[in-house]
């Protein structure tokens, strides 16, 4: 859906990464009106926030602040976990006739400025993901840095407020305005923190066979960090029998446990683990080689789904696919999945899902494919093959 979100600083052509002209979520919400707004009157003290010096914009979900605030600023940086919403801020500022150069786009994975002037925050879903976050950034900071945090009701709680305090300096949030909050902080660079616990490390319990007693690398924001979610280990007990495959995608990777285990019993196999998180695909490429080591044959790639692999170049796709875009719930995700997987897979190849029940992919793939068959359910989850013909 590509629409006009108007700013103080103008109206801009806007649409979330990739487009999707029958997809009817908007590229910004309210929060970032909110975030806008208050940049430009700050009402607590009666004028604007100067963006001078170093601005940094952390997890702008579809470019929606970073495009606003383009060329306004003397430095802007904008830090992101997702490599949709990294395409997005570079497709916005160019539907906007906007210098690409504008805004300098960094993952989660990269060093931060070393000093930071303003700070924004889209608060995440992952409550770990902005622990980490910042932590990371809080050493660019100074007592003179504006810190300002935008989310829906519905995504800032107590403990989010709690996050900032502890880790940046004392705290304080905004009334709602169209259900959207603003959080400030005021940094104070000698507080004495924690160290940050991130990326986290386990080892699995036994009974899961290859995997039993392997250590998982997870870094923060990664689905389950802390553990074996019920979703992936019912998955791992109905892996397809991968005989001669010779390329196996672990699309949506995670941690990578599952492209992990289809690496330890098909040791002739080329694993290709693929997430649109830059966190997830760091962690899935530690899990990988602490268990194969360092010579095993994978690659990793961060990305659009399958958008970057060759057609016909694939035996088999193992996949969880998500069904939630930030807090909407949608099904846009596993579609874009499922039609990449029949593009790259070879005749006979076969795309292996697990997911939840009531979600009822078995139709879709139907449609897609021409066929599928239940492996295996539970009263909650179900695995479902089809196959390329």
């Amino acid at each position: 859906m590509n629409d006009s979100f108007t700013t103080a600083w103008g109206a801009f052509e806007l649409a979330r990464f990739p487009e999707n002209p029958r997809e009817q979520l908007r590229a910004w919400d309210a929060a970032d009106e909110y975030l806008l707004r208050y940049l430009k009157e700050e009402p607590d003290s009666g004028g604007p926030v100067a963006l001078d010096g170093a601005v940094v914009v952390l997890g702008d979900r579809w470019g929606a602040v970073s495009t606003a605030l383009a060329g306004t600023a003397d430095s802007l940086t904008a830090i992101t976990d997702s490599y949709l919403a990294s395409r997005a801020i570079a497709a916005n500022l160019a539907r906007n006739g906007l210098d690409p150069e504008a805004v300098d786009v960094r993952t989660t994975q990269q060093e931060p400025p070393s000093r930071i002037d303003v700070l924004l925050v889209r608060v995440p879903k992952s409550l770990a993901l902005l622990e980490d976050q910042l932590y990371r950034l809080a050493p660019a900071l100074h007592e003179g840095t504006v810190v300002v945090g935008t989310g829906m009701v519905t995504e800032i709680h107590t403990s989010t407020l709690q996050l900032f305090e502890r880790i940046l300096g004392p705290t304080r949030t905004s009334l709602a305005v169209r259900k959207a909050r603003l959080i400030h902080t005021a940094p104070r660079p000698a507080l004495d923190r924690p160290t940050n616990p991130w990326p986290l490390r386990y080892r699995l319990p036994d009974g899961i066979g290859v995997l039993s007693g392997r250590q998982v690398a997870n870094q923060a924001g990664v689905f389950c960090a802390d553990r074996l979610d019920i979703g992936t280990r019912f998955f791992l007990q109905h892996l397809p029998d991968l005989g001669d495959a010779r390329r196996v995608v672990d699309l949506g990777c995670g941690n990578g446990i599952v492209g992990t285990a289809a690496a330890l019993t098909a040791p002739h196999a080329e694993l290709l683990f693929v997430d649109e998180s830059f966190q997830a695909v760091a962690s899935a490429e530690e899990t990988f080689r602490t268990a194969l080591g360092p010579d095993a044959r994978a690659e990793f790639l961060v990305g659009d789904a399958l958008a970057d692999v060759p057609d016909a170049s694939v035996d088999v796709v193992l996949l969880n696919p998500p069904f939630h875009s930030h807090q909407a719930t949608t099904d846009a995700i596993a579609w874009r999945m499922f039609t990449g997987a029949r593009r790259v897979l070879r005749p006979g190849g076969e795309l292996r899902v697990v997911g939840n029940r009531h979600l009822a992919y078995h139709v879709k793939l139907r449609r897609l494919f021409g066929n599928c068959r239940t492996v295996a359910g539970s009263p909650k989850f179900t695995v479902l093959s089809a196959t390329r013909r």
